[in-house]
């Protein structure tokens, strides 16, 4: 699959959804890393695309960069407030809180 996603990159079709599929296809490898790169351009290109910021928040959270993931939810939360989709914000504020309190020591 990613192989034949790769193949669109630089023509046309290349956009914030290439960038974020190719990011969700490296997160369900383990390349966290990897798909927070492609998730980084999905929202550089698509500020408003909150679904990207959420994904882009897990991945850096599962390649260990905390401080990064919990501001890219930050964002994602903005960006879905903005856009008026409640439930991604609902969950990005979930995620957000729980990272705080993991990072802070606290369990739930």
């Amino acid at each position: 699959m990613i192989s034949r996603l790769e193949k669109l990159l630089g023509t046309p079709r290349d956009g914030a959804l290439l960038r974020y599929s190719l990011g969700l296809e490296h997160a369900k490898l383990g390349e966290h890393a990897r798909a927070a790169e492609y998730l980084r351009e999905a929202v550089k290109r698509d500020p408003q695309y909150s679904a990207a910021w959420k994904a882009l928040g897990a991945a850096l959270r599962d390649s260990g960069q905390v401080g990064e993931a919990l501001q890219a939810w930050k964002s994602g939360i903005e960006a879905a407030h903005a856009k008026g989709d409640k439930q991604a914000e609902k969950e990005m504020t979930v995620f957000a809180r729980r990272l705080e309190k993991q990072s802070s020591g606290k369990t739930d």
